[in-house]
């Protein structure tokens, strides 16, 4: 049995749960700042209907678990630049 890909699809599972926590944080704190911005929010919406549907895309051509993870965390990591831009 070959624990590789498992134990490299659970670090960017837990890397993309705290990546997202941390945006999620971001966002908050916008928001409590009175800086948030209704087009944040439906970008946050239109995001997650967008990966949601890249995802199934992948998931039906055959990508595995392993690629969706990581096109979530390249979309989360370039909301966490952009957030910390702002």
């Amino acid at each position: 049995m070959v624990l590789g890909p498992w134990i490299s699809l659970t670090l960017d599972a837990t890397l993309l749960g705290l990546e997202a926590q941390s945006v999620i944080g971001m966002r908050l704190s916008q928001i409590a700042m009175g800086q948030g911005s209704p087009a944040e929010a439906q970008l946050m919406v239109a995001e997650k209907m967008l990966a949601f549907m890249d995802a199934a895309t992948t998931v039906a051509a055959g990508g595995s678990a392993h690629k969706v993870v990581k096109s979530y965390r390249r979309r989360v990591q370039a909301n966490a630049r952009r957030l910390h831009l702002a």
